[in-house]
């Protein structure tokens, strides 16, 4: 038997899928996927020959996006949570996991979490005024989950955030389990060697979620410095008023980007991300 499904597990060379009934099937990659050194991920689209309860894979259907850290394809969104307090938010970390899903070619959110300890309305303009979706949040009280939801419902969405933010307990609510289980960051002993695998996780009405650790990392070595605007909606739209065809928005005279930066139209934080970036990459460097 042939069928479709799609990658939610792999770990140690095998893969998971799960049939029409939900029924978990475990597979390997055909030999001739591996003889091309094609390697499944976590996310991929296959096609599957069942049998006696085994599977193989046997196709992988084309990527729509990829991460490389961690291994996952088809990521259709990323929920960059951050914290209103406790850890203060680091609008520097944000912009870059937001970067990072610009290169990547993926849509971002911005979520706020904790909004019971402290007020969002200063962190959330700074980004919708940016073009981004926000969503503010609760995981303590459930405040504003159902409406993240209904972002993200039917998509396969990725969840980004540094340790304290509350993106665990999160995650906890929109799968309905505890992640003290360790669903989603399950320890895997090889040895001397701790691992963690990623894991899609179903949610209600469709759609998966998974964690991402390791996504603050952005890989900025094959990003043309031209590009750099790009990954800044803000600026890229305002660039075109620029006196200066090309300008790099940095010390040109008549730039309508810092002319909006002093009228409180882009943000300050926005701008020094942009300005760290643009001179990282002019000088061949990675945004570490």
């Amino acid at each position: 038997m042939i069928m479709k499904s799609t990658i939610y597990k792999g770990i140690g060379g095998f893969y998971y899928v799960r049939n029409a009934d939900g029924e978990e099937i475990e597979c390997k990659a055909r030999g001739r996927l591996r003889k091309e050194r094609v390697t499944p991920m976590i996310g991929d689209e296959v096609e599957v020959e069942v049998k006696n309860g085994k599977g193989a894979i046997t196709e992988i259907m084309p990527r729509r996006t990829k991460l490389i850290r961690p291994p996952v394809a088809n990521i259709d969104m990323v929920v960059i949570v951050a914290a209103a307090k406790s850890p203060d938010p680091n609008t520097s970390l944000i912009d870059r996991m937001l970067v990072n899903a610009e290169i990547n070619g993926i849509e971002p959110i911005v979520c706020i979490n904790k909004t019971d300890l402290a007020d969002s309305d200063d962190l959330e303009k700074i980004y919708s005024d940016a073009g981004y979706k926000t969503a503010h949040v609760s995981a303590e009280t459930g405040d504003g989950v159902d409406l993240l939801m209904d972002l993200i419902r039917g998509k396969i969405a990725a969840f980004a955030g540094v340790s304290g933010v509350g993106k665990s307990s999160l995650l906890s609510i929109i799968i309905g389990s505890s992640l003290e289980t360790g669903a989603i960051s399950e320890k895997i002993s090889r040895g001397r060697h701790t691992t963690r695998h990623v894991e899609l996780f179903p949610i209600d009405g469709g759609g998966y979620v998974l964690d991402t650790p390791g996504f603050s990392s952005v890989e900025t070595e094959d990003l043309p410095l031209e590009d750099v605007e790009k990954c800044f909606p803000e600026i890229a739209a305002a660039s075109g008023e620029c006196r200066f065809r090309g300008c790099a928005h940095i010390g040109e005279p008549d730039c309508a980007v810092k002319a909006l930066v002093e009228k409180g139209k882009i943000s300050e934080s926005r701008y020094s991300s942009y300005k760290e970036l643009y001179e990282l990459r002019k000088g061949k460097k990675e945004w570490k």
